[in-house]
């Protein structure tokens, strides 16, 4: 039905006042008058039934002669003289609107309406008259039909309704659409200018560069090779890079070029980062160094844009030097099939390092030097000439670089008289130099303790202890299990004295030390490299000591032999495998290429089931040879478990003395310690790291 323009307003003195008046919110929505049109009802006295004000929204805004008067500066007809002010701009309408809002929201809620009856709920009391409390009821006009708005213009009652969920503001409406959007869109042209000037890192911004860190002449304590000792071959192979880096035009205008990547090779601890600084040392260029790791993030295109970002600041800097350590983190060789993931991240990052080591744009005067411990594991693509040219090999010292090593970590220590670094770089075969620097540490922080001014040959003794065996453990135990342990490492002990070529004993434990309750402490006199058969049986032999003691003294066995058996598989199975050492097998390797793991699928299951089978006969011919000399000899046996029961720790002189057996010579063959739990080693020896102290354990 079509509404009427204009309509003629109720004569307010025709209308019955009342008290004071109390207006109700949310009868919108909560009355339901009509099924179209919003009602608005302002209740009077609470006495009477209410009276219901009904406008319905016509043209008369329209129509208003108000109009908004022009700001200052927009537009050119001046504001008259004397002119009203509107009154939105009157401070005290503000004032009146703000108080009115905050008296409407404080007064009434939740007014609900059901049948004809009205119901409403006040926040705090209203007094009205003598009347005062918080809840009302009241009753729906009889004529509020379907038919009251025909009723309403039928006697000329101006209207004004608003659809439900209508009249809301435009801007808002606008605001809620398109916001998140806009939003998005903003912080967008935001980053976009902030990585406009973030450098070479481009549009990733700080991510995109790279984390290494910057060594300079001025920065902090330099390092040279002076400082690094025990490996001398390393040093010599890196002397030409460093006198190329300090004069390049005596090899430039020989035509030579300098490597582009030199590789590090080394097990861990042997200093190889220790040798990268020295040669920035002693070039004094700058220096960037950095982990492989560091490349790679959770965004993908970071690693590559650090990889860039690094090469740009080196070639800035150059001539400069370039240290990735740990190289394996990314440079393991690419699959064949599609990955995906992390994977795809790490490819990427490595397609970089190759193209900057050997792309259309080669390095110039920059030399990168990486270090890993699995060149196994690398991308042919890195190892290739043009790329790591050079390949480095750091072993671990001998005993002539274990005692520069110690010179070198106790320059600035106290020693007693009574320490020799030659005797203990001789009680440390196969430590490597962080673990040197270690034990010196460990000494020092032993005398401290102690209260006294310098670090005796004692507190090296206790350092060497702690770092092979470990820490004391607190705990006690009973004497059934006390002399069990006792039996099980003067087994171990008696076989070091027994079987020939054995690296001598040098110390038996029943304290709880590590994981251990018990330790037997061999150590051989110098350092060796080849292994025959013979020695490795022996090593073998002594491993399952102290589980045939066990059966000698107590005819049963228990779970103290754990680590033994571990030691006895790896040495049986690598001689196998490894080594050729079966007359079944033939000189066959059967580890997996490179890392030296023992892989199944290379061979056949028969060819495997004939490696378990010659891993048996070896262990248990081995085990009988323990059972039968700890036979033999089962008075020595039980007078060496009742002397280590007595003082808990015996040495080397005690134990001979109470097993009854002469002591030998200082010049005494040796005997392999057992293999690492991967078996890896390099060039067909044993691995460096595999030549050291060998310790049984309970």
């Amino acid at each position: 039905m079509p509404r009427p323009t204009s309509r003629s307003p109720i004569n307010p003195a025709t209308a019955p006042t009342r008290s004071k008046t109390i207006r109700c919110v949310n009868v919108i929505s909560s009355l339901q008058l009509f099924s179209s049109p919003a009602i608005t009802i302002s209740y009077h006295h609470p006495y009477h039934l209410p009276r219901c004000r009904v406008e319905r929204e016509g043209n008369e805004l329209a129509s208003s002669p108000t109009k908004r008067p022009l700001l200052p500066g927009r537009g050119t007809t001046p504001a008259k003289p004397g002119a009203p002010t509107p009154f939105w701009r009157s401070r005290g309408f503000w004032i009146y609107l703000v108080v009115l809002l905050v008296l409407n929201y404080l007064v009434s809620i939740d007014i609900t309406a059901q049948a004809n009856s009205i119901q409403g709920d006040f926040k705090k009391s209203v007094t009205a008259g003598s009347a005062s409390g918080t809840l009302f009821q009241t009753e729906r006009p009889a004529f509020a039909t379907d038919n009251l708005e025909a009723l309403l213009e039928q006697h000329t009652v101006p209207i004004s309704a608003t659809p439900p969920g209508s009249g809301g503001s435009p801007l808002l409406t606008l605001l809620f659409s398109f916001g998140p959007a806009l939003l998005l869109i903003g912080g967008f042209l935001y980053l976009s200018r902030r990585t406009a000037g973030a450098g070479p890192g481009g549009f990733l911004g700080a991510f995109g560069q790279s984390k290494a860190t910057l060594y300079t002449a001025d920065s902090g304590t330099r390092i040279t090779f002076a400082d690094v000792a025990g490996i001398e071959e390393a040093k010599q192979d890196l002397a030409e890079v460093v006198d190329f880096l300090k004069m390049p035009e005596k090899y430039q205008r020989l035509g030579a070029q300098i490597p582009h990547g030199i590789l590090l090779v080394g097990a861990p601890g042997t200093g190889k980062t220790l040798l990268a600084r020295a040669v920035a040392g002693e070039s004094n260029r700058p220096f960037f160094s950095l982990s492989a790791s560091e490349f790679v993030e959770a965004i993908v295109g970071v690693g590559a844009a650090r990889v860039r970002d690094l090469f740009a600041k080196a070639k800035a800097a150059a001539p400069s030097i370039i240290f990735i350590d740990e190289l394996d983190a990314i440079g393991r060789a690419r699959a064949s099939s599609a990955t995906f993931g992390a994977n795809d991240e790490r490819e990427q990052t490595l397609n970089q390092i190759l193209t900057e080591m050997d792309g259309f744009t080669p390095n110039q005067n920059v030399v990168v030097l990486a270090a890993t411990n699995r060149p196994e594991v690398l991308d042919p693509a890195l190892l290739r000439p043009g790329r790591f040219d050079r390949r480095v090999t750091v072993n671990a010292p001998d005993k002539t670089g274990r005692e520069a090593i110690l010179k070198i970590h106790t320059r600035n220590v106290s020693l007693a008289p009574d320490v020799n670094l030659g005797d203990i770089a001789g009680a440390t075969a196969g430590f490597v130099g962080a673990d040197l620097r270690n034990i010196v540490n460990e000494a020092a922080l032993v005398a401290a303790r102690k209260g006294r001014t310098a670090v005796t040959r004692e507190d090296f003794d206790e350092a060497i202890e702690r770092s092979v065996l470990g820490l004391r453990r607190p705990i006690v135990l009973g004497a059934d299990e006390k002399r069990l342990i006792a039996y099980h490492e003067s087994g171990h002990a008696l076989m070091g004295l027994l079987v020939p070529g054995a690296d001598p004993v040098k110390k038996l434990t029943i304290v709880p030390r590590g994981l251990s309750l018990g330790s037997t402490y061999s150590q051989p006199i110098d350092d060796r490299y080849n292994y025959p058969e013979s020695y490795l049986r022996g090593r073998i032999t002594l491993a399952l000591g102290g589980r045939a003691a066990e059966e000698v003294a107590y005819g049963a066995v228990t779970t103290g032999a754990e680590s033994d058996l571990q030691q006895v598989n790896q040495i049986a199975r690598s001689m196998v495998a490894r080594f050729g050492m079966s007359p079944k097998l033939g000189p066959l390797n059967l580890t997996e290429p490179g890392d030296g793991a023992v892989a199944a699928q290379h061979f056949s299951e028969e060819t495997a089931k004939l490696l378990d089978e010659e891993v048996r006969r070896i262990v248990d011919e081995c085990h009988r040879e323990a059972a039968r000399l700890l036979t033999e000899n089962r008075d020595r046996l039980d007078r060496l478990a009742e002397a280590v029961l007595k003082k808990d720790t015996l040495d080397q002189d005690e134990i001979y003395a109470a097993a009854g057996i002469s002591k030998p010579p200082t010049a005494h063959p040796t005997i392999a310690p057992a293999l690492p739990a991967n078996g890896s080693s390099h060039d067909g020896d044993l691995a460096k790291d595999e030549v050291g102290s060998e310790v049984t354990r309970a």
